[in-house]
């Protein structure tokens, strides 16, 4: 993959996140979806979310032969952003990110109901972190990057893994 994207949800600040997402990761993402935005972004952020954590889970069948974890301390200009991923089997969000207010018409709050969404339906545990930043738009962005590139390396395959990588053999 490559990072080449098609993305329309109506909702131009949340594509611009979603384009970051693809390229910083390398992942190759069509989105096409129409929600409730008259209404507000909330079921369709979300509901992205869910739709890409169900991809995924069902692309990784069985967690087979991947590194299973990831992780990214991702700058951008003043704000420092750490992602930590596991693709357990196991969802859980542990968000640690002061994100408050609008970004022109978006509301930020919203980003941890696509995320809740994503570990819910890949069924994977994320950490998002916010270390320090003043701009909001900074400090959401390189949440979307750090994901990209935690999650680039964890669902990278090694051909020394057999199986899932867990003392179990499965996940």
């Amino acid at each position: 993959m490559d990072g080449a994207y098609s993305i329309s949800t109506g909702i131009p600040f949340f594509d611009h996140m979603l384009h970051l997402f693809a390229k910083h990761g390398f992942f190759n993402l069509q989105i096409e979806a129409q929600g409730d935005i008259d209404v507000d972004y909330h079921h369709t952020v979300e509901d992205v979310g869910i739709s890409l954590g169900k991809a995924l889970r069902e692309a990784l069948s069985g967690y087979e032969g991947i590194q299973r974890y990831g992780q990214a301390m991702v700058p951008m200009d003043e704000a420092l952003c750490l992602i930590a991923i596991d693709i357990s089997g196991r969802p859980n969000l542990v968000w640690k990110a002061k994100i408050e207010g609008t970004i022109g018409t978006f509301d930020v709050e919203v980003i941890k109901e696509f995320f809740k969404g994503f570990v819910n339906e890949a069924k994977c545990t994320l950490h998002v972190n916010i270390l320090y930043g003043e701009n909001l738009h900074h400090k959401v962005e390189a949440i979307f990057k750090g994901f990209a590139k935690a999650l680039r390396q964890a669902v990278t395959r090694d051909g020394r893994i057999k199986g899932a990588l867990s003392t179990k053999g499965s996940l």
